[in-house]
């Protein structure tokens, strides 16, 4: 399959925590990462997000700092026990986009040493 994304996918132990913008649910969801750049993200989630819709997030990159972006659910995948989901990331700065692809170019030279 030919690879249409933009920018290159990694995988992260981290988590994200989210809740609706529009303010009709506020709660906190975890969920688990599949992979990450600095244009999007794709993650397991055992509760239902609605499609195209916005959602606050915050992402605990592997420096413990806390990554606060909005985004935007662009795709789903429903699997036996939980949902696969990919958004796009809205309003994300230049500043926390370079400390992913900087992620990426360490874990590149890890794996090439």
């Amino acid at each position: 399959m030919e690879e249409k994304r933009k920018s290159k996918r990694m995988d992260l132990a981290a988590h994200l925590i989210i809740k609706r913008v529009d303010g009709t649910k506020s709660e906190r969801i975890p969920i688990d990462i599949i992979d990450l750049s600095k244009t999007g993200v794709g993650f397991n989630c055992n509760q239902l997000l609605e499609m195209n819709s916005m959602y606050e997030a915050e992402l605990c990159i592997w420096t413990k700092e806390v990554i606060k972006a909005y985004i935007n659910i662009i795709r789903m995948d429903q699997k036996e026990d939980h949902i696969v989901y990919g958004a796009r990331f809205i309003g994300m700065n230049d500043t926390d986009a370079s400390k992913i692809e900087i992620y990426d170019l360490f874990e590149e030279s890890k794996k090439n040493s």
